[in-house]
C-alpha cells in the first residue's frame, strides 16, 4: 500500500513537472510570436509616418526621376554608356554614369520645353528653327561640358609631363629606382598627374602587376604622349634595355614636341584673330573715323 501511494505520487509529481514545462514553452512560443507581430507592427506604422512626413519631392518627384533614369539607362546603346564611364573616369570626376544620363535628361526636357514655349508663343516658321536649335543645345550641352572637363584636365597633364619626365630621369640617373623616383615625383609635383602617379603606385603596392597598372592609367588620363611613354617603359623592362637612357630619349622627345606645340599655336595666333579684327576692331575703327564724315556731309546736304 505504500509503495503505490509512493508510485502515484511520483506519477504525480512527473505529471505536473511535464504540464509546467510544456505549457511555459508553449506560453513562451506564442508570447513570442505575440511580440513579433507587435514589432512589425510597429515598424510599418513608424515607416508609414516617416514616408508622410517626407517632403513631396522625396516621396515622388525622385522616385520618377529615378525611373525615368533607368528607363533611359536602358534604352540606351552600351558602347554610349561606356563612352560616357570613359570620360568621366578621364574627367576624373566622382559623378556615376545613371547621374550624368538624369542630367542629361533633365537639360534636354528644358531645353525642349523652352522650344515649345518660343514655338506657341510666337507661332511662326523662325520660331520653330529657334526651338529647334534649342532642342540641339539641350542635347548637346551636357556632353560638351564633360568633354571640355576632359580636355582640361589633359592640357595640365600635357604641360607638366616634360617637366615630370626631367625629374623622374634626374631621379634615376641619381640611382633610384623607377618606383622610388615616380614616388618622389609625384610627392613633389602637383595636378593631374600627380594624382595619377599616387593612385598607380597604390595599385602596384597592393600587389598589382606595374606595367598593368601604367597601362590602366594611360587609358584613364588619353594623353598621346603618356601612352608613349608607358609603352616606352615596358617594352624597355621587357628588352632589358636601361631605363635611364629611356627616360633621356623620351625627355628629350617632350621637350621638342613642347617645343614644336608652342611654335605651331604662335603660327596660328594670326589666323585666328582674324575673326576679333574683322568682327569687332575693324567696324569700331570705322565708326570713329567715318563719323565725322558722314555728319560733315549731313550737314553740308
Amino acid at each position: 500500500m505504500l509503495i503505490l501511494l509512493i508510485v502515484v505520487a511520483l506519477s504525480g509529481l512527473f505529471a505536473c513537472l511535464a504540464v509546467a514545462i510544456f505549457g511555459r514553452q508553449r506560453t513562451s512560443i506564442m508570447e513570442t510570436r505575440i511580440e513579433a507581430f507587435r514589432v512589425r507592427t510597429t515598424t510599418q506604422t513608424a515607416g508609414e509616418d516617416v514616408d508622410l512626413e517626407m517632403s513631396f519631392g522625396r516621396r515622388v518627384v525622385k522616385p520618377a526621376i529615378e525611373g525615368l533614369t533607368r528607363t533611359a539607362t536602358g534604352v540606351l546603346p552600351q558602347s554610349v554608356l561606356a563612352d560616357i564611364q570613359q570620360q568621366l573616369t578621364m574627367a576624373r570626376s566622382p559623378m556615376k554614369v545613371s547621374t550624368f544620363v538624369t542630367i542629361w535628361l533633365s537639360s534636354l526636357v528644358v531645353f525642349c520645353a523652352l522650344g515649345l514655349m518660343v514655338f506657341f508663343t510666337v507661332g511662326s516658321l523662325p520660331s520653330l528653327a529657334v526651338g529647334f536649335v534649342l532642342l540641339v543645345l539641350g542635347y548637346k550641352l551636357p556632353r560638351m561640358w564633360l568633354k571640355s572637363r576632359v580636355n582640361a584636365k589633359q592640357k595640365q597633364v600635357i604641360l607638366s609631363l616634360p617637366d615630370n619626365l626631367d625629374l623622374i630621369t634626374t631621379c634615376v640617373e641619381a640611382g633610384l629606382g623607377l618606383d622610388a623616383a615616380l614616388s618622389r615625383v609625384a610627392e613633389q609635383s602637383e595636378g593631374p598627374l600627380s594624382v595619377e602617379l599616387q593612385r598607380m603606385l597604390r595599385e602596384v603596392s597592393m600587389g598589382k602587376l606595374r606595367r598593368e597598372a601604367m597601362q590602366e592609367m594611360a587609358d584613364r588620363v588619353g594623353v598621346e604622349e603618356l601612352s608613349y611613354f608607358i609603352t616606352s617603359i615596358i617594352q624597355a623592362e621587357k628588352l632589358g634595355v636601361g631605363i635611364a637612357q629611356v627616360l633621356r630619349v623620351q625627355s628629350d622627345q617632350l621637350r621638342m614636341q613642347r617645343r614644336q606645340r608652342a611654335e605651331r599655336l604662335a603660327n596660328e595666333a594670326p589666323i585666328k584673330m582674324i575673326f576679333p579684327l574683322v568682327l569687332l576692331i575693324f567696324p569700331a575703327f570705322l565708326a570713329v573715323i567715318l563719323a565725322p564724315a558722314v555728319i560733315r556731309i549731313s550737314e553740308t546736304f
